[in-house]
């Protein structure tokens, strides 16, 4: 089984290109946050996607914004022009939700403030109202009872 499923931000605008054949191809790069990571760390994949979905991709995405992506990993090879082979390995997204709304040239919002939840006095809990910056990564797991 090859499934991918990630959210990142686009690291680069997307570009978007047409096969001999008329397919639309756009092709840009996310950046993952490391959940874990005492620095803020990111690691950076290159994704491809076709048709109506690269199409959609370049004319409403931009740098910056947030998206979530269900795809497959693809491994390929190729010659440059002076004869060295280059191995490259990218996500083709089969699916690509755009997490992120707003024209294409203004900036994503990335200081969006969700209200503060007090979960001891509700019934009513809503995972949509975790904001995941309040979550600390543990450094040791000497103090996890199990």
């Amino acid at each position: 089984m090859n499934r991918v499923v990630m959210i990142g931000r686009l690291a680069r605008d997307p570009e978007l290109r047409f096969t001999a054949s008329g397919k639309a191809v756009a092709t840009f790069s996310i950046a993952v946050n490391k959940t874990f990571s005492k620095e803020k760390q990111a690691d950076f994949f290159n994704v491809v996607v076709w048709n109506k979905t690269a199409e959609n991709c370049a004319n409403y995405l931009a740098k910056g914004r947030l998206v979530g992506l269900d795809g497959r990993l693809q491994s390929r090879s190729y010659e440059t022009k002076n004869g060295d082979k280059r191995y490259v390995t990218e996500i083709v997204a089969d699916q690509v939700e755009f997490l992120e709304w707003g024209d294409k040239n203004s900036q994503p919002n990335q200081t969006s403030q969700k209200p503060k939840q007090d979960f001891g006095k509700s019934d009513d809990f809503n995972s949509a109202d975790i904001d995941i910056n309040d979550f600390q990564a543990i450094d040791e797991d000497d103090d996890i009872p199990f």
